[in-house]
């Protein structure tokens, strides 16, 4: 129980706080941070963003934001205007002038699959260094289970003297935005807010409140938990529909129609397969969550990591395989790389499948051009000055990202501007293939596996499933171990092809 006084540090604050009468800064001014400060800053707080940048911090004093996100300029511009906004170099004067302390630095994960929380605690540094009586600090930085109460809590209670819960608050209140939706996210999103206790948890929620619509308290602890488990979950369900992808492939059944009948069933939700998973939260967090745990038994988690790391590699053998049996020699070939974001319609590259993909292209030797009409990495390769440029006399197209550039590609037109014996490699399964293989394009995509039409094919793709001593065509799908008994035939079920998209006139700007 809170002493009087301390009751009245919280109430203070409290009240502080709903009269927008606190000093914030935001540590770490990147695709979290920047986005925190400004709508602080639109809510009616004085906001420093504070970064070790330069380049970052003069951008977002000309009321720039120095990182490509809907409506965040207009955000940073209008804030930097009224003088509720700025930026500057860390330091601990910065944190000694603040009330309210909100931690968002990268918490990466290295070489070794282990959280490197060095950026985390140069942080906690900085801020405990400077910290005053009745004050808040939030992290809201992605973190391992027990970080707020391992490391957190007894660091800034080192280095500033003082009691969490009866000289400060301290609270988790983790991040829950995606690039490109990041400004309607934060506002409209539900978000945790966990303390190290139960004062803490109310104080950052009331603050939280004046941004965000729907705050859910718990724990600290729960809410570490709960913020790592949502994108493994993610990620563990993307293993399976790319390993079911991969089983697709042997037995001719196409992915795309088994996720759909399958999730007819009311208690069946198959994410979509695709190249691989990119992006800094899903190839991260899983390693978070099992990070410091001992498991006695298979571990589900970083399995399904390791079949989501393969998936770049399958798909240049994919181009192997496409262009061996258009009898084409890789490095006498073109291809054309269509996407280097790690997700459509942003220019974000982080951990994009792109980039090994183009960098086992290169070291096979190889000819590529790679083309993102949004993103300026091109990991090494060739980049390509327009779309149909990156198409032209290519023999191999190969989909990574799906732009809605990409979707709306004409494969008539596209064709016109490819080489003979055309191949399509297509990770994200954007183009239909029976409209591709109509107008004499070898199609190969994640998960198609071309229906066997005839029993002499079918008895071979059950033989190689039986064998352990034959060749498999991935390592990711384990042998059956004994044949089959034979079963009924069954009912064949014809679905409607999806209707392609209107093509976008000049999609190729122009072809």
């Amino acid at each position: 129980m809170l002493k009087k006084s301390e009751n009245f540090f919280r109430d203070s604050l409290i009240d502080a706080i709903k009269k927008r009468n606190v000093r914030i800064a935001v540590l770490g001014a990147g695709y979290v941070g920047l986005p925190t400060a400004a709508l602080f800053a639109e809510a009616g707080f004085d906001v420093t963003a504070a970064d070790i940048k330069a380049g970052i911090i003069e951008k977002v004093n000309q009321g720039v934001s120095p990182i490509s996100e809907p409506g965040l300029t207009e955000l940073i511009a209008r804030n930097v205007r009224l003088g509720k906004l700025r930026a500057e170099f860390v330091s601990e004067v910065t944190f000694s002038n603040v009330d309210v302390a909100v931690i968002t630095v990268q918490t990466p994960i290295g070489e070794n699959k282990e959280p490197d929380l060095s950026f985390l605690i140069n942080a906690l540094m900085s801020v405990g260094s400077g910290l005053k009586k009745k004050s808040l600090v939030t992290l809201c930085s992605t973190v391992p289970p027990g970080t707020l109460h391992g490391k957190a809590k007894p660091l800034l209670e080192s280095l500033s003297g003082l009691k969490a819960e009866s000289d400060f608050f301290l609270a988790y209140v983790p991040e829950r935005i995606a690039p490109g939706n990041a400004i309607k996210e934060y506002i409209e999103g539900p978000r945790l807010a966990g303390g190290v206790g139960s004062h803490s948890t109310k104080v950052a929620a009331i603050l939280f409140r004046t941004v965000c619509k729907k705050i859910v308290e718990t724990e600290a602890q729960t809410a570490e938990v709960s913020k790592t488990a949502e994108n493994t979950f993610r990620d563990v369900n993307i293993a399976f529909a790319n390993q079911l992808a991969l089983i697709c492939e042997q037995h001719g059944a196409d992915i795309t129609k088994v996720i759909a009948l399958a999730n007819t069933h009311p208690r069946v939700n198959i994410h979509t397969p695709g190249p691989g998973v990119g992006g800094p939260c899903l190839t991260k967090d899983p390693y978070l969550l099992i990070h410091g745990t001992e498991f006695n038994g298979k571990n589900v988690v970083k399995a399904s990591r390791e079949v989501n790391d393969y998936m770049p590699h399958h798909l240049v053998k994919l181009v192997f395989r496409g262009l061996q049996a258009a009898g084409k020699c890789v490095d006498s070939c073109q291809i054309a790389v269509l996407g280097t974001a790690y997700k459509a319609n942003i220019d974000d590259p982080r951990v994009s499948p792109s980039e090994p993909i183009v960098h086992e292209l290169l070291a096979s030797g190889a000819n590529l051009t790679v083309f993102d009409p949004y993103c300026t990495e091109y990991f090494g390769a060739k980049r390509a000055g327009s779309l149909s440029g990156s198409l032209k006399g290519s023999d191999c197209l190969m989909i990574v990202t799906d732009h809605s550039e990409f979707k709306n590609l004409s494969l008539s037109e596209v064709k016109e501007l490819m080489n003979s014996n055309p191949v399509i490699v297509d990770g994200k399964r954007i183009f239909n293939p029976a409209e591709a293989e109509s107008l004499g394009f070898a199609y190969y995509g994640v998960g198609y596996g071309k229906l066997a039409s005839s029993a002499a094919q079918a008895a071979k793709i059950a033989k190689k499933s039986v064998s352990v001593e034959n060749r498999r065509e991935t390592p990711l799908v384990e042998p059956l171990g004994k044949p089959a008994r034979k079963q009924l035939q069954p009912i064949p079920v014809k679905l409607k092809q999806k209707q392609r998209q209107p093509q976008t006139p000049n999609a190729l700007n122009p072809l």
